[in-house]
């Protein structure tokens, strides 16, 4: 499992706009943290956002959990069923407790709430630090199911581990899909754990068979899709700070890159734009989403 550091991308950080319009390819190659970070901008909060700097820290990240993996591999050759026999499940182990134990991220715990009982209208978005990465990777450190499956899937892609972001409703997951291993990974209560698909068809949220076709819950995403879920909380962001024009060309945007997802569309009706149409709000000096390209509390 080779490293792959951010620093081999030397050209600049591309524009929203450009980045909605790249080909499959070209956002595979631009990284999901990268893809994040740019979806961050312009928000509120984020006028100090430095991606290069950011994207460096996760580097540093991947550094210290390459060797701190290494260094510990004998515990799980000398006991393989304390991780379920799992070699991938013990380097996300270790994951968690380095950037717990040594880079300090963690949950933010005013933003907890019990399983069931958050809405499009509880706040949860009001600040994008929080459910960003430039956030999570400022100085306090802390984030949300929006932000840690994030981090956690930039650094272990970094590293070569077959990571996959995966949505289900109100809430964003990881999964370990290669290497003959698949299983899911719940990285936002206390330390790393493992659960089954079946899982969160009932957790934080109780979600039907049609829910979950229609809105491509508990599948892996492709890169486009990721781009498509950070496009939508940015939506939401802009959407609780007022700015509805530029919310609903978010969620049109993530419609045109994910047309599975049929509340992204929803969404943008709701908010006013028709498909295929874009708009500035009067006075809005940030880049209007160009290109070809349900609300979840993520």
């Amino acid at each position: 499992m080779a490293a792959n550091s951010h620093k081999k991308a030397g050209s600049p950080a591309p524009t929203l706009g450009v980045l909605v319009a790249s080909s499959p390819e070209r956002l595979a190659a631009a990284g999901v943290a990268r893809m994040n970070l740019i979806c961050q901008q312009g928000l509120g909060g984020s006028e100090e956002l430095d991606i290069s700097r950011t994207l460096n820290l996760i580097d540093q990240m991947a550094t210290r959990v390459k060797a701190e993996t290494q260094r510990h591999l004998y515990r799980f050759e000398g006991n393989r069923g304390e991780f379920e026999n799992s070699e991938g499940f013990f380097r996300m182990v270790m994951m968690g407790v380095v950037l717990t134990e040594d880079f300090g991220i963690h949950y933010n715990p005013r933003q907890r709430t019990a399983p069931g009982e958050s809405g499009p209208d509880d706040g949860f978005f009001a600040d994008p630090q929080m459910v960003f990465l430039g956030g999570l990777l400022g100085p306090g450190r802390q984030g949300t199911c929006s932000s840690l499956p994030v981090l956690y899937v930039a650094v272990g892609r970094q590293l070569g581990y077959p990571l996959k972001l995966v949505t289900t409703k109100g809430h964003l997951f990881m999964r370990w899909e290669g290497g003959g291993e698949r299983f899911n990974i719940e990285a936002t209560g206390r330390g790393v754990n493992r659960f089954e698909d079946d899982y969160y068809r009932h957790w934080p949220f109780e979600i039907s068979k049609a829910e979950e076709a229609a809105e491509g819950y508990l599948k892996s995403l492709s890169p486009a899709e990721e781009l498509a879920v950070f496009l939508s909380i940015r939506g939401m962001c802009l959407r609780e700070s007022g700015r509805l024009a530029e919310a609903a060309e978010s969620f049109a945007a993530a419609s045109r890159l994910s047309p599975g997802t049929q509340s992204y569309q929803q969404m943008a009706d709701a908010l006013g734009l028709k498909p295929g149409t874009e708009r500035r709000s009067a006075g809005d000096k940030s880049a209007s989403i160009q290109g070809n390209a349900s609300h979840s509390k993520l």
